[in-house]
């Protein structure tokens, strides 16, 4: 346990997950891993008890979370399979994350056609070239699927000259 100076009891704990919970939704295990490490000589125990209660308050919420997340990833130009895999390192659970994450959500689509936009103007480019693969493996790492990354690349790829001396 921490010296006799620093004691870490249960409302010391609350108020810093409450200051946590103030500035953003966090999902539980994030919110653990920051106590823990804030008060490393705090138990284990008491940082869930802690969670537990303020989940049942319900002022902590892995589904508020997941809500939130989702919105601004989302806002942030970030693919399907980016927004998942960020979620599944905060340990959410797979059945919450399917609740609010759709492969069929046609907002994919815009969100990567605006990537593109502002990232390479409204001109063609050449199919092949270096900026195309450039920007091929942008949106990949953005986590947007083959069939949404087709679907923009088809409007701006101009196949006639394959791959232009410029672009190579």
């Amino acid at each position: 346990m921490a010296s006799k100076d620093h004691i870490i009891d249960v409302p010391v704990l609350r108020r810093a997950a409450m200051d946590f919970l103030a500035r953003r939704e966090h999902s539980f295990h994030e919110l653990s891993q920051k106590l823990i490490r804030k008060y490393p000589d705090a138990e284990a125990s008491m940082v869930n008890d802690v969670l537990v209660a303020l989940r049942q308050e319900q002022l902590l919420s892995d589904e508020r979370f997941v809500e939130s997340f989702v919105r601004y990833r989302k806002s942030r130009g970030f693919g399907l399979q980016h927004i998942r895999a960020d979620l599944l390192a905060r340990v959410v659970s797979e059945e919450i994350i399917a609740r609010h994450l759709f492969v069929d959500d046609e907002d994919w689509f815009s969100i990567a056609e605006e990537l593109t936009l502002k990232r390479l103007g409204t001109g063609a480019i050449a199919f092949g070239s270096k900026l195309h693969q450039r920007h091929l493996r942008f949106l990949q790492s953005r986590g947007f699927s083959t069939r949404e990354i087709r679907h923009v690349m088809d409007k701006r790829l101009d196949y006639s000259g394959q791959s232009s001396a410029s672009d190579s």
